[in-house]
Parts: structure tokens; sequence; C-alpha cells
């Protein structure tokens, strides 16, 4: 091989090289479907993203809003998504698990007192007012009155003026300015609100309700059969209105509340890589001050619940492992990631390199063998050159050691020579050339044979640039 190869194969080598490290360093982008798009998960992840970005780290998020949860989710579930923000008991992709919850809605369900209704099981003959917010708030509460065996009453029943029948309840849309009328009118007996306790929409809804009681007095109506409920819909959780939550003297409410809710969780396709949603989770949890400041729900997040390690990837909502590996400090270092990339590369690394160091000696041998070959013949030349009996035959043997001159010369110039062979090759030219002339001398008298020959291997020595 030319040395000139050396240098090219070494400079492919090394971009390779370095055309690796450049990959490896590159940050992964992961695509987030978010929806509504004027939600404040939008605004949460928008903000995560904008951070990522600022901060450069090894992950990246591309924000693809949607109109609705429910678009959001289902991107994920066509794969058309990485990430997405979704509402289980909207729409639970078969293929998505979680990395956080961002907030919870909890059913909020109050009363005047004066209406005496303590529990969803006294809402049976009542007519329920919904403050909707989503598409699937209805559907929600709906749930609720199948699993008490309940019933929402038809337009028929509702419009009429008699009592609605055992098991019936009526189910009102309202709007958040209508609540107060509603009650004072005698078209709803209660008002339900999916929202998280602190939310403007809550607050709002029982001022309302509490605008309407005589006695300026709300009651909260719980839902007690949170766990049961939660074992037939999985999509749902059990939730508990702290006594205080909503302050007041005396406080609201004077007891703890039982009632169930549904989450916002950001999830991710099983396929993501578990190094990139653990930085995804970690940097989300650690920079939650910060996003707070321009997205207070991220105040509301946090990991989803689970016993073990075992039971984070089978419950019935199912978590990533790579959110797992952070919740548990587990996360993959360089060389665990890598492991078995280093080990191939260091084991046919080390058989590549045995084996170019012996092509390496193998063509050192060759080269050696091929002046082996000349010395050879220059030494069959020297004695041939003594046996002469002809001119004519020291001619022939003149005209082979300039071939073989020339020969080596050649060589030379490609390939490195070692000193010691150099000087055998000097010393049998040498001698070639002195047994050449000695014949001449003896076969033809008259002949001027000078000292020309004598001279050949000087310069042959002057003719090897490349010789070492």
């Amino acid at each position: 091989m030319r040395r000139e190869w050396l240098f090219v194969l070494l400079a492919l080598g090394l971009a390779a090289l370095a055309g690796l490290v450049v990959t490896l360093s590159r940050p992964t982008v992961l695509t987030v479907a978010v929806g509504p798009r004027d939600g404040v998960e939008a605004a949460l992840v928008e903000a995560y993203a904008k951070a990522l970005v600022r901060n450069h780290e090894d992950v990246r998020l591309q924000v693809t809003p949607y109109a609705d949860v429910r678009d959001s989710a289902l991107a994920l579930q066509k794969n058309r998504a990485d990430l997405a923000v979704v509402r289980p008991d909207v729409l639970l992709p078969d293929n998505g698990l979680t990395l956080a919850i961002l907030h919870d809605e909890a059913l909020i369900v109050a009363a005047p007192e004066s209406a005496e209704i303590e529990s969803f099981s006294d809402l049976s003959t009542r007519r329920l007012g919904v403050v909707v917010r989503h598409d699937a708030d209805l559907p929600f509460v709906t749930n609720l009155l199948d699993f008490y065996d309940f019933k929402p009453a038809s337009e028929a029943e509702m419009a009429g003026s008699e009592p609605l029948g055992a098991g019936r309840v009526g189910l009102v849309p309202l709007k958040a300015g209508e609540v107060t009328q509603a009650l004072e009118a005698k078209r709803v007996d209660a008002v339900a609100v999916i929202a998280s306790p602190t939310a403007k929409a809550t607050l709002g809804m029982l001022r309302a309700v509490e605008g309407a009681s005589p006695e300026r007095k709300i009651a909260f109506v719980g839902v007690p059969d949170g766990k049961a409920i939660t074992q037939r819909l999985p999509e749902l959780q059990t939730m508990t209105l702290n006594a205080g939550t909503f302050g007041g003297r005396p406080k609201r409410p004077e007891e703890d509340v039982e009632t169930v809710g549904v989450s916002y969780r950001l999830m991710a396709r099983g396929s993501v890589s578990r190094v990139a949603v653990a930085s995804v989770v970690q940097h989300l949890f650690e920079w939650r001050s910060r996003l707070a400041a321009v997205a207070p729900v991220a105040n509301a997040m946090k990991p989803p619940d689970y016993d073990t390690t075992v039971t984070a990837t089978s419950a019935r909502l199912p978590n990533h492992p790579g959110a797992v590996d952070y919740f548990e400090r587990e996360q993959q270092t360089f060389l665990d990631r890598y492991e078995d990339w280093i080990y191939l590369l260091a084991f046919f690394g080390g058989t590549i390199g045995s084996g170019v160091a012996w092509l390496g000696q193998r063509l050192a041998r060759k080269r050696r063998e091929r002046i082996d070959v000349v010395l050879d013949r220059l030494l069959d030349i020297l004695a041939e050159a003594r046996d002469a009996r002809e001119v004519a035959q020291l001619d022939a043997l003149t005209r082979e050691t300039d071939a073989l001159i020339a020969d080596v010369v050649r060589h030379a110039r490609e390939r490195t020579i070692d000193g010691r062979m150099i000087s055998a090759l000097i010393l049998a030219i040498d001698a070639v050339n002195g047994a050449l002339d000695d014949g001449r001398r003896v076969l033809d008298p008259g002949a001027d044979v000078g000292g020309g020959r004598s001279r050949t291997a000087r310069l042959l020595s002057l003719s090897l640039p490349a010789a070492e």
C-alpha cells in the first residue's frame, strides 16, 4: 500500500469518529401533542420546551397544538407524536405510558344547605346543573350515574313540572354565569364542576351557589364510593377535598369530602427511549419553580402513584420505564447506555488492529522478499561474470544488471527499504560491476573499460530518495 493511502484511511477513520461524536452529542427531538391549544397544559409544555432550548439540554420538544385533548391523545395513539397531553377518561391511548401528572381535576358538587343533599346517591329525582368546561364533562357525570344505577332524565321529563321518577337525575348544562339564576329559579337543585379546587371556575361556582342560598351556606356533596368506582372506571381516581380547602369562616368544607376526579397526564409511546424520557421528566420536575412563574399549573405537577418499581409499569395506567428510572434515581449513565457498543468496539477493534498489524508485516515481508530475489540474482550474475568466456555473454549480464538496478530504483521510490538491504545491494552491485570489468579486460584487452561501472553503485545510492 502507498503511504498516501494510509493517510487517507487515517483521515477517513478520524472523520467517521468525529461524525459519531457529533451524532451522539446531538439533542434528541421529541414531538409532543398538546390539547387544547389555549389550555393551561399548552402554556406549561410551551414554557418547558423553550427552557430546554435555552439551557441547551440533550432533549428538545417540538410542540404541536391541537384543538382538543382528544385530538392530542389520538395523535399519540396513531404514532404522529412521541409525547402527548392526555386525559384518560376522554381517550386513553393503548400505546401511552405515563411520565407525569400535570394536574388533577376533581368533581366538585355543591348545593344550598337547605337542599339537604349530602351524598351523590341523594341526587335521585333531583336536577343537577353541570358547568361544562369540556366536552367530556357530561359523559363523566353520566358514567357516575350509571355506577349508582341512575339514568339521566329525558327531555320530556325535564320539560314537565312533575317530579322526576326514582333513579332519574336531570342533567342541566350550565354556563358559569347561569348558576345563581338556575338555583333561584329551581331549575337545578345542585351544581357540579370538574376542575382543580384552586381554579377560578371552582371558586366562581361556589360563590354563585352561596349567593343563591337563603342562609348563605352551602353543602358539599361527596362521592364516598371512590375506590369501588375506580375499580370499574380505572381512568378515574379518588380524591379528597380537605377541610378548609376553600377558606372562609367557618371553613369550607368543615370536614374532608371524598370525591373522584380526572387527571391531565403527560404520556409517551412505549417505544420512546427511556433515556430521553428520563431526561424529560428530570428537567420537568427540577425546573418546577421557574416554570410556575410562566405557567402556575406547574405547582400542581406530581409523579404518578405506585408502590414498587414492578407495579409502576404494570399499574392500571402504566408508567414509562424512563420516568421510573428518574423517580427511583436509576438513570443510565453514558457507559450504561453504550456499554454493549463499547465492548463490541473494543473486541472488534482489537481484532481489526491485529489484522492490520499482520497485513503490515506481510507486506513488509513481501518487500523484503522482492529485494532478496534481486540480491540472489546479483550473486548468480557475479558467479556467471567470473566464468564468462565471451564478451557477448558479459554484455547480456550487464543489461540484466542494469534492469535489476532500474527495478530496485522504481521499487525504492514507492516503498521504504531497510538500510541494511541498501548496503547489501550496493556491495553486490559493486562486486558484479567489478567482475564485469575484469572479464572485459581479459576477453578484450584493447577495450576501454574505464571506471564507469564501478561508479554505478554510488549513483544508485543517490537515486534512492525514498530509501532510509
